[in-house]
């Protein structure tokens, strides 16, 4: 039996290191990128333009992968952004766009699979996380970014207590620093060595998804920070 996997913001760094490992692993990828954005995934199966900070676009997609191929075992939600700031120089504006990208475009995945995932009763929703979300004192100069994250978190939690007497699953993967060319760019002087790369955040989604003993596992991927 094809299993199957959904990830969105496919085409970004992280995307791009999740399709690659979980498709030498076996499993059928369904892709999402953003509409317009010219962005290919050329190892998926199936690649889907969506904006998945839309919920009606969420919606309609959600109803014809269902048509198409039925059940999912897990759901990458991958999109999102990032935002420096402290609280006085952070605006409404910046917030606006932070919980848009990182939160409503896992809470509309959520809102719509997670029905199919308790009828069939098994499936995992693979959150990403921040430090700054879970550690204060890493938030203080990126509060928009860090407030939004938070969301998810609670988000994840959230699915957790709704699908508790299901074999439904949350899982949280906290990265530290990624280490993607744009950061290199950004952020020249720093010891590369420390950050966590793409494919050992990929391993462990897979390794999550592969162990149903784990139940609402939260991954602190902090590597040598």
């Amino acid at each position: 039996m094809e299993r199957n996997l959904i990830i969105t913001g496919a085409a970004g760094n992280l995307g791009k290191a999740v399709v690659e490992k979980f498709k030498r692993e076996g499993y059928r990828v369904i892709a999402t990128v953003l509409p317009g954005s010219g962005e290919t995934v050329e190892e998926a199966d199936d690649v889907y333009e969506v904006d998945v900070t839309d919920e009606t676009a969420v919606k309609d997609f959600a109803n014809d992968y269902v048509m198409q191929y039925g059940e999912v075992d897990a759901i990458g939600l991958l999109v999102g952004g990032y935002a420096g700031g402290d609280i006085e120089h952070t605006g409404l504006e910046d917030l606006d766009k932070m919980i848009k990208l990182n939160f409503y475009s896992a809470f509309n995945m959520v809102k719509n699979f997670l029905p199919l995932m308790k009828k069939a009763d098994f499936g995992d929703f693979l959150f990403i996380g921040a430090r700054p979300a879970l550690q204060p004192e890493d938030a203080k100069n990126v509060v928009a970014y860090a407030l939004s994250k938070r969301l998810v978190v609670e988000l994840a939690n959230f699915v957790a207590e709704d699908a508790k007497n299901k074999k439904v699953r949350a899982h949280v993967f906290v990265p530290s620093i990624i280490d993607t060319q744009a950061n290199r760019e950004s952020m020249p002087d720093a010891d590369f060595s420390k950050w966590v790369s793409p494919a050992e955040i990929a391993e462990a989604m897979h390794y999550a998804v592969n162990n149903p003993s784990l139940r609402n596992m939260t991954f602190k991927l902090y590597g040598g920070i």
